[in-house]
């Protein structure tokens, strides 16, 4: 059985017991017994060797490819000594020239770097690593953690795909708005287009018509004319005129009452037909133009529902799973803490979150290193140590100030005699 499992194989917590340091950047010798879990924190003034802790405590533990550039302080005769004690019975020892690695568990048996890594959360050692994550390599870390990565990205592709859906059919819609508007539209007109032919057909009717009153009025002026004639030879064709007379008032009977057609008024609608047949048709396309407006008027408002039933579904995976900090969240794919991204949180609440990420991704490892924490004043800082010490986690961190607040105080790479007893973090939540 390993020495980091429990006997149900559930992996062991894990948490830095004492380390003792020389020799490394700007660190003389440094002895410290980090509280178990909360806060503990080094304090010190500006390039006193505050940082150049945790850098040693990543080397420790993190391997070669957290060894600092200059690793060996300057003007030492002597080289790096590292040694951490962890939670799990094993030593870490790195010394000598070359900074071999040591890791012995509490029968004597030695390992090395392959069994701190199963362990061992690299982000933990790192953090500014997560801090200076683009936003989508901070959501993606938080999502792999709660396990719901894969639904999260079939969620947005379906919104993605509403969404551009939506964006296609607002477009057309609004064009079709817009088409419609600029379309002309003539009140009075007729809903149908005037019909030149039949116009034409009344025109010659009105002209036929008008044609046989003029014969029979010629007609009715011939026989008077005869009828003068007649009357001069009254004598001799007196049958003859009173047959004329039967047939002058036979015709007068059927000319009597004609009405002459006016052609001028068909002539004028001839001639109107294509402006009023334009108008028709200006006012039938202005009328499909509004009906194709609503149609996808409609069709946007079903696709913003659709939109927002996914996005509703989205939240509710991510209210219900167990994140690492409340208030911590993932909205359209970047990281949120109190409904703000990252880029709006403070220093304070950056340090918070990426804190508690980072403390889930390996959950045996209870211990994760946090530089500048000067960046959270006094009471937000207690405030931050109890929620480590009520989520058993223990947190090593630097901040410039001599204060109360700290820990141990660094000056000149060497803990202060004088430095102030290490504060109580009591439980609580922010």
């Amino acid at each position: 059985m390993d020495n980091h499992t429990t006997i149900s194989n559930k992996p062991q917590e894990v948490r830095i017991t004492s380390l003792e340091l020389a020799n490394v950047k700007r660190i003389k010798a440094v002895a410290l017994d980090p509280a178990p879990t909360g806060l503990t924190v080094i304090g010190g003034k500006n390039g006193q060797g505050k940082t150049s802790v945790l850098d040693a405590i990543a080397w420790a533990l993190g391997g070669e490819k957290f060894r600092p550039d200059a690793a060996k302080r300057e003007g030492s005769v002597l080289d790096p000594e590292l040694r951490v004690q962890l939670s799990n019975g094993l030593t870490v020892v790195r010394k000598g020239a070359k900074s071999a690695l040591t890791v012995v568990d509490e029968s004597g048996c030695r390992s090395g770097q392959q069994l701190l890594n199963e362990f061992v959360e690299v982000l933990a050692l790192d953090l500014p690593k997560f801090l200076q994550a683009s936003d989508k390599e901070r959501a993606s870390i938080l999502l792999s953690i709660l396990g719901i990565q894969d639904q999260l990205d079939a969620l947005e592709r379906e919104e993605r795909a509403a969404y551009d859906q939506r964006l296609q059919v607002g477009r057309d819609r609004d064009r079709a708005r817009h088409y419609a508007d600029e379309l002309p539209w003539h009140n009075g007109a007729p809903e149908q287009e005037v019909s030149v032919a039949t116009l034409s057909a009344d025109l010659r009717a009105v002209q036929e018509r008008n044609q046989r009153n003029a014969e029979l009025r010629q007609k009715v002026t011939q026989i008077r004319a005869r009828l003068a004639d007649t009357d001069t030879q009254i004598n001799a064709l007196r049958a003859m005129r009173t047959a004329l007379e039967t047939e002058m008032r036979k015709a007068e009977v059927d000319a009597e009452g004609l009405q002459d057609g006016d052609p001028d008024i068909i002539l004028r609608q001839i001639q109107n037909a294509e402006a009023v047949n334009a108008q028709v048709r200006d006012n039938r396309a202005h009328l499909d133009a509004d009906a194709r407006a609503a149609v996808l008027a409609e069709q946007y408002d079903e696709l913003s529902s659709q939109v927002e039933d996914v996005r509703s579904r989205r939240m509710a995976l991510l209210d219900g799973a167990d994140m690492p900090l409340p208030g911590l969240s993932v909205q359209e794919g970047v990281l949120t803490y109190q409904g703000q991204p990252w880029s709006c949180m403070s220093s304070a609440e950056q340090l918070r979150a990426a804190t508690a990420i980072v403390s889930r991704l390996k959950p045996e490892c209870r211990f994760v290193l946090v530089d500048k924490l000067e960046q959270m004043d006094v009471d937000t800082l207690r405030e931050f140590g109890a929620w480590a010490a009520q989520q058993g986690l223990q947190v090593i961190g630097t901040r410039v100030s001599t204060g109360d607040e700290c820990s141990i105080i660094i000056e000149d790479g060497e803990v202060v005699e004088s430095a102030p007893a290490a504060p109580k973090w009591k439980e609580g939540q922010f």
